[in-house]
């Protein structure tokens, strides 16, 4: 067999032409969901670390359930709780004028994305946080730095140097989980690889997104990798 008969094999130019264009949009669907349910996911992820390490009680344990939860049940389960559960309720969204949002698929998956990242971030966040030396706190202390200033400008920026590997690795996982987005019917990388393969019927489509898929999570190991060596090059 040449090397062109195996080229066809797995990368046939007419199926290319047809569903290329369909591939493109469904990476961007993905790049879109992740990179935002990602970014919102940090933000509620710090302030759920914060309450964990918070001097309220009320505030620990709340944080510490939510985190339990969404850490101890399955993704796919929480999404289609959002979508297909609390999506029954029609009725009583439209009471509440939320009707518009959980009857869509797409904002349904950003929710249950940004919830679950949120629980994994928190406890990322809070090892990072607490790993920062007792003796930081200690000098801005005795800087008489507003505690705002302490957090923001002293604190938090020692925390990321920390958090930037496993927040890498949270994001790289993301990446990956995003292929059960299609089960509830958005057309994101994998949601059009299943809808080509049911037109075609030729496997090479699923070679197609595992190799996109690689791509992309390669390319983000890298940039992450690039990132982590520059905020952390005066340490070395």
């Amino acid at each position: 067999m040449s090397f062109d008969q195996l080229l066809a094999m797995v990368l046939d130019p007419d199926l290319l032409e047809r569903y290329g264009p369909r591939f493109i949009d469904g990476l961007l669907v993905t790049a879109k969901l992740v990179a935002i349910s990602f970014s919102l996911g940090a933000v509620l992820g710090l302030l759920l670390a914060l309450a964990r390490l918070s001097r309220s009680l009320v505030l620990q344990r709340m944080a510490a359930g939510y985190v339990y939860f969404f850490r101890g049940s399955p993704l796919l389960a929480q999404l289609f709780l959002l979508y297909y559960g609390l999506g029954s309720l029609k009725g009583f969204w439209q009471d509440v004028g939320l009707w518009w949002f959980f009857r869509d698929a797409w904002f349904c998956t950003l929710l249950a994305f940004t919830l679950n990242t949120a629980a994994y971030q928190a406890e990322i966040f809070r090892g990072s946080l607490m790993a920062v030396a007792p003796g930081q706190h200690e000098a801005a202390r005795a800087l008489n730095l507003k505690r705002s200033t302490t957090f923001f400008k002293v604190i938090l920026p020692q925390s990321l140097l920390v958090a930037i590997g496993p927040l890498g690795n949270e994001l790289i996982l993301m990446i990956k989980a995003s292929a059960i987005a299609s089960l509830v019917t958005i057309y994101d990388l994998m949601g059009v690889t299943k809808l080509a393969f049911s037109r075609s019927f030729d496997f090479q489509i699923y070679l197609w997104a595992a190799v996109l898929y690689l791509v992309i999570v390669e390319l983000v190991r890298r940039l992450l990798k690039h990132l982590e060596a520059r905020l952390g090059r005066h340490l070395n």
